[in-house]
């Protein structure tokens, strides 16, 4: 990759100036400073956060886009405080860094926002009486988009085309479950997509059929979910931009400053470009482009010139980078693709892996030689212990990364995992990127999943903690639209292994818990550090940028059972305010 490539680390940031006549932009007091850990942070990384200190900050001064002092009230009024000072109480308040959600799907989720929503619902029925009440609401949309169903309503795991015409036949109707990896097709989209028994299956995707029929049965896993989108309208432009800034506003009332969105195209870099240069880009943003296995290594080489070709634009942005390559190594477990050691319950299937090793070793040591940030989607343990061997095996073949830099290639979701491959990310520096919400224990996220590979393997379910405490980079995202984006939502499954409602007793795998000042640690300069970004951003000292939020509670002081019910007072990306709670 060229010198130009925004994947390369970040350089210093210069502290913010002393204080003048003029004071600061912004004053914050009256709060509870959680600086983070790190570098000119509270406590060194990775050591516990105790009671609040004695004389600990509670004042924050931001200039000129910049955090410009950290420490007591009366020093902060004292000096900083000028004539065009704005002054905001937090009222006891938690001041920290602004969440970064390291693994997202913006687009994808900005689409989704007026699409039928059927995530949470328990039953068949409430899913078709969805679907009916938005069919009937718009009928002269000509396709029914939606997503989020879950598979335990569904008898046998996997809904059908019958099931989906009794609410729609008129039009075609496409709707995609909560994890993204299995589609439901009504009779008519697949007619639409040409669809039918003889139609084969694409590589690393299955038409699912009547086994004895072979007629397909609406169901669409993995690639083959393709066969209709490509015959499926598009957004124009002047949707996508707006759906992308009314996603923006709902993620400053959540408290997130920054995000990753993890599989783009290169004609999707415009659509955020445009947004950059007209000044309505106001979260820090990371993409990530494709790295697909229906291609050839040379081919992948073309590719990879191309992309930094389309990058380069990008280089040292304030606001949006690249430099991350996505591959997918598996499936999820929830429809058996993602890759296992043994085989699922029951079954003699070990999941689909959507690289044969050589190739994936192949593709990944050819990205590391260009200076690529690379990001593994792996879920089962199998797809894990790829995705680890990869990384591993192309630091052997191309010696010290970019002039000795240490390498921060990733790992995404990480289910399950063999115990002899947790310490490995600590050992060869390999962040893994994981969404807490995706371990709620709620038995219609959860039921299936640990049914399909048994108690043994989900014994090591998203093994935050451990992986911690081996040494390893722990960044939390949310990988919405699969799941809502709360971060409270998800630092409340990290801290409790709860559901939001309390459920179950006690925890799921409790010994996997996180304490929450390393929850959001996770959620700040773990995501940052994800994007080599931990210089300026994910802690708050002076001279980082001020990206930050303020809480309405102190939940270091009030305690994992305050999480759900918190609410972001002030959000402030650049040194401006983008979201002030009412009252």
């Amino acid at each position: 990759m060229s010198s130009t490539d925004p994947a390369a680390p970040p350089r210093a940031t210069p502290a913010s100036p002393g204080p003048s006549t003029a004071g600061a932009d912004l004053l914050i007091v009256g709060g509870r400073v959680f600086r983070g850990f790190g570098p000119g942070a509270e406590a060194p990384l990775g050591s516990e956060l105790g009671d609040r200190p004695e004389g600990g900050p509670t004042a924050v001064a931001v200039r000129d886009g910049r955090i410009a002092f950290v420490g007591g009230d009366e020093e902060a009024l004292g000096t900083w405080r000028g004539p065009a000072t704005e002054l905001v109480g937090a009222r006891g308040g938690l001041i920290l860094a602004g969440f970064d959600d390291a693994h997202s799907h913006l687009l994808g989720g900005a689409r989704s926002l007026d699409q039928v929503d059927l995530f949470g619902l328990d039953r068949l029925e409430a899913i078709q009486a969805a679907v009916r009440t938005a069919a009937e609401a718009d009928p002269d949309t000509p396709w029914v988009v939606g997503r989020g169903w879950l598979y335990v309503p569904f008898p046998g795991g996997l809904p059908t085309r019958e099931q989906l015409d009794t609410v729609v036949s008129d039009r075609p109707a496409f709707l995609t479950g909560y994890d993204g990896h299995t589609a439901w097709a009504n009779s008519a989209a697949l007619r639409a997509a040409g669809i039918d028994r003889e139609t084969p299956d694409p590589p690393n995707g299955e038409i699912v059929r009547d086994p004895s029929s072979g007629e397909p049965t609406g169901a669409l896993k993995e690639a083959a979910q393709a066969l209709v989108e490509r015959v499926m309208p598009v957004p124009s432009r002047e949707a996508d931009l707006a759906a992308l800034r009314r996603t923006f506003g709902l993620f400053h009332r959540l408290g997130l400053t920054a995000a990753q969105d993890a599989w783009v195209t290169v004609d999707e870099i415009a659509v955020y470009r445009e947004l950059a240069e007209a000044g309505q880009l106001t979260i820090r943003l990371r993409l990530a482009l494709a790295m697909e296995s229906t291609q050839t290594l040379a081919a992948w080489r073309d590719r990879l010139e191309t992309y930094a070709e389309a990058i380069r634009p990008l280089e040292g942005g304030r606001w949006l980078r690249a430099g991350i390559l996505k591959g997918f190594v598996d499936g999820v477990v929830e429809s058996r693709t993602a890759a296992m050691l043994e085989p699922y319950e029951g079954t003699d299937s070990r999941g689909t892996p959507g690289y044969e090793p050589d190739q994936l070793d192949a593709f990944v040591a050819e990205a590391d030689r260009r200076g690529w940030q690379v990001e593994l989607h792996a879920i089962g343990d199998r797809g894990v212990r790829m995705a680890l061997d990869a990384h591993e095996r192309a630091a052997l073949a191309n010696g010290p990364w970019r002039g000795g830099i240490p390498r921060r290639h990733r790992v995404e979701h990480i289910e399950t995992i063999s115990a002899a491959d947790i310490a490995r990310f600590g050992r060869l520096g390999v962040i893994a990127s994981m969404q807490p919400y995706h371990a709620d224990p709620s038995p219609n996220q959860i039921s299936l999943w640990a049914g399909n590979i048994g108690p043994e393997r989900a014994s090591r379910a998203w093994p935050w903690r451990s992986i911690r405490a081996a040494g390893g980079t722990i960044a939390f995202g949310s990988d919405w639209p699969v799941v809502p984006f709360d971060p409270f939502i998800a630092l409340n499954g990290a801290v409790t292994r709860q559901t939001v409602e309390g459920s179950p007793a006690g925890g799921w795998l409790p010994e996997e818990r996180l304490g929450l000042p390393e929850a959001l640690s996770a959620y700040t300069l773990g995501s940052a550090t994800a994007a080599f970004a931990e210089d300026r951003r994910g802690t708050i000292a002076p001279g980082r940028s001020a990206d930050l939020i303020v809480l309405d509670r102190d939940l270091l002081a009030d305690g994992p059972s305050a999480i759900i019910g918190t609410q972001v007072a002030l959000t402030v990306v650049d040194g401006r305010v983008v979201h002030r709670a009412a009252g």
